[in-house]
């Protein structure tokens, strides 16, 4: 990507951001840190994906001050200084130029005098809002940087207001723009290839490790280094459990392994499932299940359009999944359903693989992008389904963007069979 199109790029965002502060206000924004694992060793850094999108920097410790006032807009991006020696251990910092080059910020400024610089332009201009991601989840999460500041900023400063930018990223994010869509379907063209190897290489016996190690080689020789998720390679009864990532288990004759695996490409990601039999043949009752699920997830497919609610996908999945259920006999009341679907059948997908972004009262926008994974989890038959594609929302209905890999049960033992041509 050069560098004018970054700039472009990322020079777009904030002033999307921008419009939704007010004057006399600021905003703060922080790349966060990887966290030690043991030692001097540390977990793979992982930009915060706020931080990213306003800046297309993915370094750590960075920080973005954007403000704006009566006279006018202020971005500075604030950096490590040369690393000098350490660079021969760790390799060296980023410069100037090239942070300059990336977000298209012509203010580049230190870390370390990030603080004084805030202190400075808050007293100049009478700031009296400060911007903040204050993202969440859990009572007793660790703090993120955003709610760690925002602490120091009462302490400090107990007139000034403190605002949530998490909400504003929520929606910015959810539509995507072109250089985002370009990266997702990258990825999602690596996963496609990558669970093909898998379907390609797999056989009866295997350990569901053996089979993932497949996807992870497709992965590295498209120079992916990250997965969007720990891969999920579930065999047998195992394919019932929702989030099993145990993947050390080997995969009997006769059995399916559920399969849901997305890579990672410039930060954005895919995500596609696929549960196929380790031997290339399904068997009756395994064929039945799949074309329930098959046939609910082109229901919920074909709904998808601007102006659709949200949460109508699911009904409409549940109510498919009782009309057939029932013929087969494993439900007789719609609250039955519950004992086999337990999961949503859609969310959003970006930088994130579960993006940001509101559900409650949403409706569909074009821009959009959608992952619909029905599954249905039949433990006493030890049969546990999912079918995920990518959807994009579009101006006139839809764009499965994983249209390219096979699902149905006849494609699925085509490929199955002619692996061993």
């Amino acid at each position: 990507m050069g560098n004018q199109t970054a700039e472009n790029i990322f020079e777009k965002d904030r002033r999307k951001l921008l419009e939704r502060m007010e004057t006399q206000s600021a905003a703060v924004l922080f790349a966060g840190r990887a966290p030690y694992k043991r030692g001097d060793e540390k977990y793979p850094f992982s930009p915060d994906r706020n931080f990213y999108y306003a800046t297309g920097i993915d370094k750590e410790e960075c920080i973005l001050l954007l403000g704006k006032t009566a006279g006018g807009i202020r971005q500075t991006l604030f950096i490590q200084r040369d690393n000098g020696e350490l660079a021969k251990w760790v390799g060296r910092n980023m410069t100037a130029d090239e942070a300059q080059g990336i977000s298209g910020i012509d203010d580049i400024a230190y870390i370390d005098t990030f603080e004084q610089t805030f202190a400075d332009y808050v007293f100049k201009n009478m700031i009296k809002t400060v911007w903040l991601d204050l993202e969440n989840r859990d009572w007793d999460a660790d703090f993120y940087p955003g709610l760690r500041f925002a602490e120091e900023l009462i302490r400090r400063y107990p007139a000034l207001r403190i605002a949530d930018l998490y909400p504003v990223f929520s929606d910015l994010r959810l539509l995507k723009e072109d250089w985002e869509l370009e990266r997702m379907r990258r990825a999602m063209d690596i996963t496609r290839l990558g669970i093909e190897e898998m379907m390609r290489q797999a056989k009866p016996g295997m350990k569901e490790y053996e089979i993932e190690a497949c996807f992870d080689y497709v992965l590295k020789k498209n120079g992916v280094q990250q997965k969007a998720f720990q891969t999920i390679a579930a065999g047998g009864a195992r394919g019932t459990i929702l989030h099993y990532v145990g993947n050390d288990q080997p995969v009997a004759d006769g059995e399916l392994i559920l399969i849901d695996a997305g890579a990672q490409v410039d930060w954005y990601n895919g995500d596609i499932s696929r549960t196929f039999p380790v031997n290339g043949k399904f068997t009756e009752r395994q064929k039945l299940v799949y074309e329930i699920v098959l046939e609910g997830q082109q229901k919920v497919i074909e709904a998808i359009r601007p102006g659709v609610p949200f949460a109508s996908l699911n009904e409409l999945l549940k109510e498919h999944y009782f009309e057939e259920l029932k013929k087969i006999g494993l439900v007789e009341t719609e609250a039955d359903v519950a004992k086999y679907y337990y999961h949503g059948v859609s969310h959003y997908l970006g930088a994130e693989t579960h993006d940001i972004g509101r559900y409650a009262e949403r409706t569909l926008q074009p821009g959009m992008v959608l992952t619909v994974e029905p599954g249905l989890y039949i433990e006493e038959w030890e049969i546990g389904i999912r079918i995920e594609d990518d959807v994009l929302v579009t101006e006139h209905g839809r764009e499965v963007m994983t249209a390219d890999m096979i699902k149905t049960l006849e494609e699925i033992e085509a490929f199955m069979a002619s692996k061993a041509e």
